[in-house]
């Protein structure tokens, strides 16, 4: 495999230095920060994620602030006690992108985030104690017990939360597939998943820094170079290639 300092050179090299690529990643996540992050909040951002997916996420962040209001500013418990004509209204609410599906994505959330909490003091507290070593794992928890938590909008949903961790985007998988991890195009079943995992780590042994700026560092050392301008605007919304 490939080791990361070339790939991290290459990074530097295509963004104008060492300087340049690093004024273009993200904070290092904080423990602390997401331990103290209230359980509305949680939910807020699983909400944002699922119905950015397959959407112009800049609809969403526009209409966001109806978002809250509609969702009784995504309270689990509060929304938990909601009869079943608070949730069918939502289907006629303007505020918000009326997607019957993802509006009950938001309920059975809500539920999820609330048993969460009571087993580990907060949703917050259980995702920082979650080792980023594990991401795999915390991902196939999401699927299983939350509602369209799978896939990117699980990733995204960590990547936005403030957990440490890697999102699979189209040039991160390109740049792990040029260093040598032998995984498929999509990156899809489990194993391919382990061994991006079980990768990860050992560039972060050998680098000292979080999956996140691995991850984003990774995916600027290949495929269309953007400008400084072009890319913050598109990590922005997600992007990462």
């Amino acid at each position: 495999m490939t080791p990361f300092k070339v790939i991290l050179i290459r990074a530097e090299k295509r963004k104008g230095g060492e300087k340049a690529l690093m004024a273009l990643l993200p904070p290092a996540p904080d423990a602390k920060t997401l331990a103290r992050m209230k359980d509305d909040r949680v939910l807020a951002e699983m909400a944002r994620r699922i119905f950015s997916a397959g959407f112009v996420w800049s609809v969403i962040e526009n209409k966001w602030p109806g978002f809250e209001e509609a969702f009784l500013g995504f309270e689990p418990r509060r929304l938990l006690f909601q009869p079943e004509d608070f949730w069918h209204e939502l289907t006629r609410d303007k505020r918000i992108v009326r997607n019957g599906a993802k509006i009950m994505a938001v309920r059975e959330n809500a539920r999820f985030v609330s048993e969460t909490a009571a087993e580990h003091g907060s949703f917050g507290k259980f995702l920082a104690a979650w080792p980023a070593r594990d991401q795999i794992g915390l991902l196939e928890l999401l699927d299983k017990r939350g509602t369209r938590l799978g896939g990117n909008s699980g990733q995204y949903f960590l990547r936005f939360i403030g957990k440490d961790g890697f999102v699979l985007s189209r040039d991160v998988i390109a740049c792990l597939r040029d260093a040598g991890l032998d995984i498929a195009e999509g990156a899809s079943s489990k194993r391919d998943r382990r061994k991006i995992q079980d990768q990860f780590n050992a560039w972060a042994e050998e680098s000292g820094l979080p999956l996140t700026h691995i991850s984003r560092i990774c995916a600027m050392s290949i495929g269309q170079n953007y400008d400084a301008e072009t890319l913050r605007r598109r990590m922005g919304g997600g992007e990462e290639e």
